[in-house]
């Protein structure tokens, strides 16, 4: 359920950038007027992620995906009603007040769930659902937009999240390690666990054991505390920087590449191929599980700045930009994905639904600020190879801040992929 609701995720947040030529058409509306809907969804996600986080520490994982869900399900449905940029650009933000609701809380949900020695390799399963279903999107928007429009993708976005909403209120349980620390119900988490186990467990109480430099904090004073404060600021910028990327590519290339000279349905096909890359999200976890995390995700960085220059260099060869857009976007998106699972590591339970959701939060606005960046290169009339060389830079500053995270606290960084956090006695 988890993996669907990220695909959904992935599919909504992506839909605005596929359809943008076909606003730009209809409208008759300039790239620059685009800049605020573009950006309208990051708003609400940054403003959802933060929002949610210290509530999902307080009311619970299973409450605030229930009501999230249900939130960008309706926006989106009324977004494909939209009759102007403005009314269009208000129901995105709620969308994204939804959709920034959902995703930590997710990550949240399966990485205390998950075999610790397991943790990174089953939570980024779980997140290449996102960009799966921003690369869905594209492809089924080059085949629904010339058939049925634009506003028939933003309908589908909206419908699908409400039907998988009946199946999360019947069947979603709640985190046994957040019930376990906030000390709720034995009889709720001995029910869960025997629904996992097949068998009857026995226990006399079931706890959560939590690091005793945290003992009786939670949420934010978790996240900023003197042991973590460093880490979590580490993890903001490398999110921010990553985001900066996917969103000035995901929006922008679809139209750069147009403008380039191919025609709309190619430029949409090679899009979509970026987002698809996230699939290498599965491999990077293992290693993960198995070597340095945040090692291993700054390698991918680094190979990702790499590469999203080369995308400038290969705009002349279809061949070859197919190619390089491919393998850029398993660089970034498999560094991208990989980020949930290093900040759910990270973090104990007590600050856990916080740590990862203001990773997620404040990254968003790297979002935002990579669709206005592209923007303001076309208006400075900075050519497609040199607005993909400036992009290229944010990869560098990401594997530069979490090596430094890495400097801070070594045994933070890496040990708790291969703890056990004890759930019961």
């Amino acid at each position: 359920m988890c993996f669907v609701i990220v695909l959904l995720d992935g599919f909504d947040t992506a839909a605005i950038g596929f359809i943008a030529p076909s606003l730009i058409a209809e409208w008759g509306i300039g790239r620059p007027a685009l800049a605020p809907v573009l950006s309208a969804a990051l708003f609400g996600l940054a403003g959802g992620a933060l929002v949610a986080g210290p509530l999902s520490d307080r009311l619970g994982r299973r409450v605030m995906l229930i009501i999230s869900v249900g939130i960008f399900g309706v926006a989106c449905l009324a977004s494909g009603y939209a009759g102007t940029l403005t009314q269009l650009t208000i129901l995105r933000f709620i969308t994204g007040l939804g959709l920034g609701a959902a995703m930590p809380n997710t990550v949240t949900l399966m990485s205390e769930f998950c075999p610790d020695k397991r943790r990174a390799a089953i939570v980024n399963l779980m997140f290449c659902g996102f960009p799966l279903g921003a690369a869905f999107g594209g492809f089924l928007a080059a085949w629904m937009i010339p058939t049925f429009g634009w506003r028939s993708v933003l309908h589908l976005g909206g419908v699908a999240p409400l039907v998988l909403l009946v199946f999360l209120v019947i069947l979603l349980p709640e985190s046994v390690r957040y019930m376990a620390a906030k000390r709720k119900s034995q009889a709720k988490i001995r029910q869960t666990l025997e629904r996992i186990a097949g068998t009857r467990v026995e226990a006399a109480e079931f706890v959560a054991i939590e690091p005793a430099e945290t003992a009786g904090q939670a949420g934010i004073r978790v996240v900023l505390s003197r042991k973590y404060a460093v880490g979590s600021v580490m993890l903001w910028v490398a999110y921010f920087m990553g985001l900066v990327i996917f969103y000035a590519s995901i929006n922008w290339m679809p139209i750069l590449l147009k403008e380039a000279g191919l025609t709309q349905k190619t430029a949409t096909l090679i899009s979509a191929l970026f987002p698809l890359g996230g699939i290498g999200a599965v491999l990077c976890g293992v290693l993960m599980d198995k070597f340095n995390a945040n090692r291993v995700i700054a390698i991918c960085y680094a190979l990702t700045a790499i590469s999203v220059y080369g995308i400038g260099q290969a705009v002349g060869n279809v061949g070859l930009l197919v190619l390089v857009v491919f393998l850029a976007g398993v660089l970034m998106n498999t560094a991208q994905s990989s980020m949930p699972a290093l900040a759910a590591a990270f973090y104990p339970t007590a600050g856990r639904g916080t740590g990862v959701a203001w990773m997620l939060g404040i990254g968003r606005f790297g979002g935002i600020a990579g669709s206005f960046l592209v923007a303001e290169l076309a208006r400075l009339h900075v050519g497609f190879t040199g607005i993909f060389a400036i992009v290229a830079v944010a990869g560098l500053i990401s594997c530069i801040a979490l090596t430094i995270k890495q400097a801070a606290n070594p045994r933070a960084s890496a040990a708790r992929f291969n703890s056990s956090e004890a759930v019961g006695h």
